[in-house]
């Protein structure tokens, strides 16, 4: 059995490619393998301008190459054009399996090429929540430790995890770890949060999330304090960095992490950290991608950040 705080767990990514103009094939004219990620991309997102932002390639690249390599069957289209979106049919369902399987394939190979790369260079990026976003860009900011210099971080927010098979990122800091998957996952440290308020205030109000995001576990533990004490919210906000200021500015008390807010002057902690709302964060990378010299030096550098701020994130003060 493995220890889950540094496991291999079993799962599939891509890169970008540049845009560029590519001929409509004429009949028995070799496939374009580029174009297998464009048709997969149309699909999964369901429209052209998804798929372009997806890919990082413009709509009308998008509309084109889909165009390509639907010609290159000589029939019918592979997509219904809806008022909504691009809808696969029947002749682009049966393409699927064998789109998937090219994908998983090129991928694969993609990835061990780049795990043979020991060069530090190179643009590697990082999917984030909200909480390891700010942690993340205030490490780099600190510079110590340093990642080093001929690599850039790439921070993508996101509530989701990103694909690391496809490569919608290189490697995600994220609180919950995916249960399958080819990746490699270590355990962080944990960010403990506390209820704030602006020094010098003594409002009962309270700072929450939005009403969709209720099943939050920081939602709801207000939500409990809303019943037992009879005060209200004054203002609900859909990200961290949105309430940290308007509890800044005295609108209300809120949970905030303790590594940003007790370097906040303006704010008085009102809790100790409280244990149910502590985030444990992890690691997460493709177990070919490990091997690669940049993600390998971005992984120590963000291994180390949570180390040499651990009594930070863990609210000791």
């Amino acid at each position: 059995m493995v220890a889950l705080d540094e496991a291999v767990i079993a799962g599939a990514e891509f890169r970008r490619g540049p845009e560029e103009r590519r001929p409509q094939p004429s009949n028995g004219a070799a496939m374009d393998w580029d174009d297998v990620r464009v048709f997969l991309a149309v699909a999964r997102h369901g429209s052209l301008r998804a798929a372009g932002r997806a890919l990082g390639l413009s709509q009308p690249t998008i509309g084109r190459r889909l165009s390509t390599f639907e010609a290159t069957f000589g029939g019918p289209t592979l997509f219904d054009r809806l008022p909504e979106g691009l809808r696969l049919n029947a002749a682009g369902e049966h393409l699927i399996p064998a789109a998937e399987g090219v994908e998983h394939a090129a991928l694969m190979l993609e990835r061990r090429r780049a795990a043979t790369s020991p060069a530090l260079s190179g643009t590697v990026r990082i999917s984030v929540g909200e909480w390891a976003t700010i942690f993340l860009a205030g490490a780099l900011a600190g510079g110590s430790p340093k990642v080093p210099a001929g690599i850039t971080v790439e921070l993508v927010a996101s509530r989701q995890t990103a694909n690391l098979a496809r490569r919608e990122a290189d490697l995600a800091v994220r609180h919950h770890p995916p249960e399958s998957g080819d990746l490699y996952i270590a355990k962080l440290g944990t960010f403990a949060a506390a209820v704030y308020r602006r020094r010098g205030t003594d409002s009962p109000s309270w700072v929450s999330y939005t009403e969709e995001q209720a099943h939050f576990s920081n939602s709801r533990w207000i939500e409990q304090r809303l019943q037992e004490s009879g005060s209200s919210v004054a203002l609900r906000a859909s990200n961290t960095p949105m309430q940290h200021a308007a509890i800044r500015t005295g609108a209300g008390r809120g949970i905030l992490p303790c590594y940003a807010a007790d370097e906040d002057s303006l704010l008085e902690r009102l809790t100790p950290p409280i244990p149910e709302l502590s985030a444990e964060y992890w690691i997460i990378v493709h177990r070919d991608l490990r091997r690669a010299g940049c993600v390998r030096a971005v992984i120590d550098w963000v291994r180390q950040a949570f180390h040499d701020q651990r009594d930070a994130l863990a609210g000791k003060q």
